[in-house]
């Protein structure tokens, strides 16, 4: 990966086409969902190709879009499964505690003791709430919540984050009833 492609942000995701005028629907990545229209053009992660919004509207939790040059179902149907990005700096900067995903991947995870975890690989949304997932020098790799709790430090300029796992974090058994719980 070239330091040109580690600046592009994923905005959205181009998915099945909507109708017979050229329209798809677009799951967008960020709080706003009709954000990615805000950047002007958007491209494939390589910048082969272009795409600019002519118009978006929110449907359920997809955008139903409108690109510009797509006239027909024919062609929207060859969009679904592109990606969309535009470049990092043309974003706003985060405010405090707060991070673009493509900023974290990459990162080295430390434990309390300094000892390195693993690298950030991915940042995922299973619909509970943010995941670092983390791949190890060896083995799986493994998910970290992505909460104050977990993750207490982050440092950017450094390129680490700190993280605070329990004891039995790694541990593939059932956990051991507490004497306050009945059995089951």
């Amino acid at each position: 990966m070239t330091s040109k492609d580690d600046q592009k942000v994923l905005m959205a995701k181009i998915g099945a086409a909507h109708g017979i005028r050229g329209e798809v629907r677009v799951k967008p990545y960020g709080d706003d969902p009709l954000s990615f229209a805000d950047y002007g053009i958007l491209t494939t992660r390589d910048g082969k190709r272009s795409f600019e919004v002519e118009r978006a509207r929110v449907q359920k939790t997809v955008v139903i879009t409108k690109f510009k040059g797509i006239a027909d179902r024919n062609q929207a149907e060859e969009l679904n499964g592109v990606d969309l990005f535009i470049d990092r700096d043309q974003l706003p900067e985060p405010e405090e505690d707060e991070f673009y995903y493509s900023d974290l991947t990459g990162l080295d995870v430390l434990d309390q003791t300094g000892e390195t975890l693993g690298k950030i690989i991915a940042v995922q949304d299973f619909g509970a709430g943010d995941l670092l997932e983390v791949r190890p020098k060896r083995g799986r790799s493994f998910y970290v919540p992505f909460t104050k709790e977990f993750v207490p430090e982050i440092d950017l300029e450094n390129g680490r984050i700190s993280a605070s796992l329990p004891e039995d974090y790694f541990s593939e058994g059932v956990p051991e009833p507490s004497e306050d719980e009945p059995d089951r």
